[in-house]
């Protein structure tokens, strides 16, 4: 197997490069006016330390994958082309209401109820943008008013008029009967052939989201229409430089489903936050191969800190509603928090308390901390922590950032020592703690909110900045064991490599599996078999579309399901069965939704009794491949403490004066070693600090636990 696997974060680019058995990780600044730029010097570092060179390993991998979040940023700073929306008439003020809840979507439970101080976001499609068509396709998808031509010719000329770089089609029911969509789709490309200077793109809804419901549906094909053009220029930009340096063959994007796919079998929706779900992918591969049990994944980077659930046994949850940014979309989408807490982020002043604030906003690469000497001004949690002693000025990312604390002191001082009337370790020791608290403040309510107690899970510290805070996130957070995957510093790539290519398809039904009134089970077999053969295909010929042979392709059959006119659905997984044939598969169904219920939220707590509803049928079709694999957890059984290179003077959290603390580097990571805190572990790509009554045992392929005394 060769294969370089790409995350490209806010701040640094993360390189996995796989040559036969040998598996190189390497980091550089991501490079946000030219992301090749970031790339080729991610893997540049990594070719020096395989003994290779680029133009060999780009004409010899068989494959290259990029994570990135390009798409989130364009679509939290609202860079993007003006979008025009058609909707059915009558509808044209449901994208503008959301749902009367717009003002709150995106925001924290506080926020939401702060009514006096709600504000809608600034709208992607603003109400001037929208215009209707008269058609009416009924529930059934029968046509009770058909399209007229002339008005749709009339109103594409319209929004083309009005400066729209861009065109989305969301009708009513489209989902039922898409013929009215396609037919606005003829008539816009009879209108602006593809050749021809000027050509903007038009998407439909039905083919971007399958499941019913207008306004989510809209939602999530203004955002694909909006980050088309910022994801198809910069991916194709990076696709370019591979071509330019000998890789012929297609480039593969990370999808927020938890798969991948070539390019043209790519939508902009399904990038978003494709690098932390890389990482919760790979955490499932981990559980798997180690039993290592319930995981909760932690990637602490330099702008944003992701939250991913993998109870025991490998399952990933799924958001089927998530929200990006502020806006309800209606996509398969792995579950994932993300948190404005990294080492990047900002520490400023927060008058009303009288405290500190630490994030969202990050200094990103660009400036980037005080200490990275490059014009930034404010502090940050990396600029605490060099002041602490925890990170080593001159082997920063194993020497590539030379790291000045004159910066830190100073912007710290400036800041907010003033302010709070505290010295510059106090102010240090306050946004260290600050931000561990609010790390495992949201660990704690991601687990409890499903059911979950901390002290049973496990908990995986990746990124750049994991293993440095994992120690004071667990005590925070009550969780006992602490794991640094193997390959911590660059997880999510590892996780980008063991990607299956991949692909959902959905349609919303209407099914009740088990009727409380008449006390009937569901008997249209044909009808739910026909559906679920229409998804297959439409997977095969996804996959076909890149190359595979379809005898290859493997499906997998998941439900939305739930009791009665409960508003909370269950996802179900059916690994076997993939077609009903009868009333033991019906029941079969049923179970295996009650064993999932009661898992997750008790056994008292399933209702079969209200009926049994089924609202969604989704296939997801794929392909196997090669992965990385893991070796076990586990270590040797007579540990010795590894000598140390030498020593600093560091400050603790709950410790008034500092303490002398021995330094180790990258030869000490052995597995029949052991490091009891306080301790530092500098290595080339991450730093492990071992915080008073924890201890450090490493095990192979570089992974390390923490362990409390």
């Amino acid at each position: 197997m060769k294969r370089i696997s790409v995350d490209i974060g806010g701040t640094f680019t993360d390189c996995f490069f796989v040559w036969d058995d040998r598996y190189v990780e390497a980091k550089a600044l991501t490079t946000h006016h030219n992301l090749a730029l970031g790339f080729n010097e991610a893997l540049d570092l990594a070719c020096k330390r395989a003994d290779l060179d680029r133009v060999t390993v780009l004409s010899e991998v068989d494959s290259v994958r990029y994570a990135t979040t390009l798409g989130t940023n364009a679509l939290i700073e609202h860079k993007g082309p003006k979008v025009g929306a058609i909707v059915t008439h009558g509808f044209e003020d449901a994208i503008p209401l959301s749902r009367g809840r717009g003002y709150g979507e995106g925001l924290d439970y506080s926020m939401q109820q702060n009514l006096p101080a709600a504000e809608r976001p600034d709208p992607i499609v603003p109400r001037a943008m929208i215009r209707s068509v008269k058609e009416r396709i009924n529930s059934a998808g029968k046509v009770v008013a058909r399209l007229d031509p002339d008005d749709v010719r009339s109103v594409v000329r319209e929004l083309v008029n009005a400066g729209a770089e861009a065109l989305v089609v969301s009708l009513v029911n489209a989902t039922e009967n898409p013929e009215h969509e396609l037919a606005i789709q003829e008539i816009f490309l009879d209108e602006f052939p593809p050749h021809e200077l000027g050509a903007i793109p038009l998407l439909l809804g039905h083919q971007v989201s399958g499941r019913k419901g207008e306004y989510v549906r809209a939602t999530s094909t203004i955002i694909d229409g909006f980050l088309h053009e910022t994801m198809f220029h910069a991916l194709s930009q990076l696709s370019q430089n591979l071509r330019d340096f000998g890789y012929d063959k297609p480039m593969l994007v990370i999808h927020n489903s938890g798969g991948m796919a070539q390019m043209n079998s790519t939508d902009a929706l399904q990038t978003i936050h494709s690098g932390p779900i890389a990482g919760v992918g790979a955490a499932e591969h981990l559980s798997s191969e180690t039993g290592v049990g319930h995981v909760i994944s932690t990637d602490m980077g330099g702008t944003s800190f992701d939250i991913g659930l993998v109870p025991e046994g490998g399952v990933k949850h799924y958001d089927f509603l998530p929200t990006i940014d502020r806006w309800l979309v209606s996509v398969p989408m792995v579950h994932l928090d993300t948190l404005g807490a990294g080492g990047g982020s900002i520490a400023s002043y927060d008058r009303i308390h009288n405290s500190i604030k630490i994030g969202p906003e990050s200094a990103g690469s660009s400036p980037g901390p005080a200490c990275y000497d490059r014009g930034g001004l404010r502090p940050t949690v990396t600029d605490a922590d060099l002041l602490l002693g925890y990170l080593d000025p001159d082997n920063y990312a194993n020497g590539y950032i030379k790291l000045n604390p004159k910066r830190s002191r100073f912007a710290v001082e400036e800041t907010l020592c003033d302010n709070l009337d505290m010295d510059v370790i106090a102010v240090a020791k306050a946004i260290k703690d600050g931000v561990d608290e609010q790390m495992a403040i949201g660990i704690g309510k991601e687990l409890r909110v499903r059911g979950y107690l901390p002290e049973d899970f496990t908990m995986l510290a990746y990124g750049g900045n994991g293993p440095l805070h994992a120690c004071g996130i667990a005590r925070h957070a009550g969780i006992k064991r602490v794991l640094a995957p193997p390959f911590s510093s660059v997880f999510s790539a590892c996780g980008a490599g063991n990607m299956k290519q991949l692909h959902f398809h959905e349609r919303g039904v209407h099914v009740t599996m088990y009727n409380a009134t008449t006390r009937a089970l569901y008997d249209g077999y044909q009808e739910f078999n026909t559906v679920v053969e229409e998804l297959e295909a439409m997977g095969r010929e996804d996959l076909i579309r890149q190359g595979f042979d379809g005898a290859d392709v493997k499906f997998r059959l998941e439900l939305d399901m739930r009791y009665g006119n409960q508003l909370l659905t269950q996802a179900v997984t059916l690994d076997e069965l993939n077609r009903m044939n009868g009333v033991g598969d019906v029941l079969a169904m049923i179970k295996t939704f009650g064993d999932v219920y009661s898992h997750r939220f008790g056994a008292s707590s399933a209702a079969p009794e209200a009926g049994i509803r089924c609202n969604t049928v989704r296939v997801a079709a794929y392909v196997d491949g090669d992965v990385v694999n893991f070796e076990p957890l586990t270590g040797s059984e007579g540990r010795t403490r590894p000598a140390s290179v030498g020593s600093r003077s560091v400050h603790f959290i709950n410790h008034d004066k500092p303490l002398e603390t021995p330094i180790f580097d990258q030869s000490a990571l052995t597995v029949d070693a052991v490091i009891a805190g306080p301790a530092v572990v500098t290595t080339e790509n991450t730093t492990f600090l071992v915080e008073p009554g924890w201890r450090l045992e490493p095990t192979s392929q570089g992974a390390v636990w923490f362990l409390q005394d």
